[in-house]
């Protein structure tokens, strides 16, 4: 298990372009974290680290949105208003999992049961006594 411990919007950014700089195909990466603690600042960080040009929103409506301008297909997804596991099985999770693109998925904890073993579990919490804008970040694989 990491710990990082971010500042700013800009470090909390930069931590995701680390990662998605780093990130493998077949790579499955869950997002967790209440609303507004930055899961799409990290996001978007992460993608530019893929070397993704569009711009990055969140799925919330759609549950994934592609991306493959990067040197590896990034799919992002967006579980919270999932219901049911079987809604994700239904538009083919599991070959977003196992291809050959990088997978990360924004409220990961609804449906810890359909990811892979080797997930990277990245959790984001604020501490406003800190500071608006501090965030602790964990990166773990359970």
């Amino acid at each position: 298990m990491e710990i990082i411990e971010t500042n700013t919007d800009k470090e909390t950014k930069e931590l995701g372009q680390k990662m998605g700089r780093s990130a493998k195909a077949g790579a499955v990466y869950a997002l967790v974290g209440d609303l507004g603690v930055g899961k799409t600042v990290f996001t978007k960080g992460f993608a530019q680290g893929l070397g993704v040009a569009e711009h990055i929103s969140s799925p919330t409506f759609t549950l994934v949105n592609e991306y493959h301008d990067g040197r590896l297909p990034f799919y992002h997804f967006d579980v919270y208003r999932i219901e049911e596991a079987e809604e994700l099985e239904m538009i083919g999770f599991e070959e977003y999992l196992y291809g050959n693109g990088v997978t990360l998925i924004e409220w990961a904890n609804r449906v810890p049961e359909l990811l892979p073993q080797d997930t990277v579990w990245i959790t984001i919490t604020k501490d406003y006594e800190k500071s608006d804008e501090y965030r602790r970040i964990t990166i773990e694989i359970k």
